[in-house]
């Protein structure tokens, strides 16, 4: 699991996955940011199912509030939307992911590890699958107070 610390702000939620990582290359860490950003989490195949997924998330939720952060967020791939595409807008099918209606590999793990949907990013980064759409997913720290957003 990779993360950076960024300043995000809840009200300019348009980005793609080159923009917030540097290109992958992370060399726009800032120490004084507000949200910890996950860039990528894998499991390797034969370990999957064992929860080591939840754990890692679970891990990031405490650094979010050791640091005082305001929530982590990442960029999540929905590779099951290809399927549904010509009948469904991204939002609409991350709804129905969200009201339990259809499985998303990526956005129902999430789910899962209490992460929400904050907005469906559109050119996000180049995936066959999710037709380059993501959901920017977050989890808020709940000891942290934080304006109500616009």
């Amino acid at each position: 699991m990779t993360g950076l610390i960024v300043d995000f702000d809840p009200n300019h939620t348009d980005h793609t996955w080159e923009e917030i990582t540097d290109g992958g290359y992370i060399r726009n860490h800032r120490p004084d940011g507000n949200t910890l950003y996950v860039v990528d989490i894998c499991v390797s195949p034969p370990y999957r199912k064992l929860g080591l997924g939840k754990w890692l998330m679970q891990s990031m939720y405490e650094v979010v509030v050791h640091l005082g952060l305001d929530r982590l967020l990442g960029g999540g791939r929905m590779p099951g939307y290809h399927c549904y595409a010509t009948e469904l807008s991204p939002e609409a099918y991350i709804n129905k992911v969200v009201a339990g209606e259809l499985n998303d590999p990526v956005i129902t793990f999430l789910l899962r590890c209490r992460r929400t949907p904050l907005a469906v990013v559109h050119n996000y980064l180049e995936d066959e699958e999710s037709l380059n759409h993501a959901v920017l997913m977050e989890w808020r720290n709940p000891f942290k107070q934080m304006p109500r957003k616009n």
